[in-house]
């Protein structure tokens, strides 16, 4: 039999405040997400690592979940 599909759970994450005016560190947390622009969207996996990094900048995005299959 073959097996089905695994479902992944994505993230899609959305930069709705700049990082001007916080530390070096908020803005490398942004870069490593992959934010480039204000009111941009990415998609990330939903791991501890990717988790964490939104903690971190919680205040600067919103968070959201998609569920996608592989």
């Amino acid at each position: 039999m073959a097996k089905k599909p695994a479902k992944k759970n994505m993230l899609r994450i959305k930069l709705v405040k700049s990082g001007i005016g916080y530390t070096v560190k908020t803005k490398r947390t942004l870069s490593a997400l992959g934010f480039k622009k204000l009111q941009e969207v990415v998609e990330h996996e939903d791991t501890p690592i990717i988790r964490g990094m939104l903690d971190k900048v919680s205040h600067l995005v919103e968070i959201e979940s998609a569920l996608e299959e592989k």
